[in-house]
């Protein structure tokens, strides 16, 4: 069972960010790394108590420590597994039993794998799946009510370029994302005019954990160029401003907006075809090597 971690119903710092009314603390799941660690650090910059979330508590409790030490901030840390069917509904038990009300959600915890389909374990894709569709979709159903009665709430869903093109040897990492994608943009209108605001952040390769597994399963990966290598610090700071301003989709960087613009003109046919043809070409370089 996860426990919470931090003073029970701490006094939420007073701030007003773009206009909008005192925002209370944020959720941030997978914050033990990458993009999420970085969210969590330019969350806490701007003077928010955040709550972490993810299976690693060391991790977590070592970034709260540095969290509350630089910013003079309040970290509560919430250990769990949100692959697992009660995984969701344990956080928000967690929460409960804390005195902890949410007021800024990130769905950001997700794994990806990298290779063809038929070749996977089917409990790798059952967990992927759970996590970067169920866990999102689970925890948004909880804490959204909450933020209606009250007026007001930001929901960041971690997405990806991803979600915009079908990507051979990665289909159901590309299709959990589009999942993602699409459900924040129904969710937006949805919310329109109750104060409650989603956010889909669509960053391409990013400098983190993730794409050095990409990296060591993909030849297409590898020939990758460093400029289209994101910073996660920079992708962070961008969807902080996002998420709180209530933009619906931020796709960082110049080049993966040309990606991204690409994929939604052209006609379904054409994109697959490229996307086949460099994972055709990567599976031929594999070979010669």
């Amino acid at each position: 069972m996860p426990r919470a971690n931090g003073k029970k119903k701490p006094a939420a710092k007073k701030l007003n960010l773009m206009g909008e009314r005192s925002i209370g603390r944020v959720l941030i799941t997978g914050a033990s790394s990458g993009i999420g660690a970085e969210l969590a650090r330019e969350f806490a910059k701007h003077g928010h108590h955040l709550v972490l979330v993810a299976r690693s508590e060391d991790k977590l409790m070592a970034l709260a420590g540095e969290l509350n030490a630089a910013h003079d901030t309040e970290c509560s840390v919430v250990a769990a597994d949100l692959s697992l069917p009660d995984g969701p509904k344990a956080v928000v038990t967690a929460l409960h039993d804390a005195g902890i009300e949410v007021d800024i959600l990130v769905n950001n915890a997700g794994i990806i794998d990298v290779g063809p389909f038929v070749d996977t374990d089917t409990e790798k894709f059952q967990q992927l799946v759970a996590l970067n569709v169920g866990a999102v979709t689970t925890l948004t159903s909880y804490l959204l009510p909450h933020m209606l009665e009250r007026r007001f709430g930001r929901i960041l869903n971690v997405a990806s370029l991803a979600g915009f093109q079908p990507i051979p040897s990665m289909a159901v990492y590309a299709a959990s994302k589009a999942y993602v994608l699409s459900f924040t943009e129904s969710l937006s209108e949805e919310l329109r005019g109750t104060g409650v605001r989603v956010t889909a952040l669509c960053p391409g390769m990013t400098d983190t954990n993730m794409v050095t597994e990409i990296k060591a399963q993909s030849e297409t990966a590898q020939w990758a160029p460093s400029f289209l290598i994101s910073d996660p610090k920079e992708v962070a700071a961008e969807a902080y401003k996002a998420t709180m301003s209530g933009q619906t989709i931020l796709v960082p960087g110049i080049p993966n907006q040309l990606a991204a613009a690409w994929a939604q003109v052209s006609p379904r046919w054409v994109v697959r075809t490229v996307t086949g043809f460099w994972a055709r070409q990567a599976d031929w370089m594999k070979t010669k090597n």
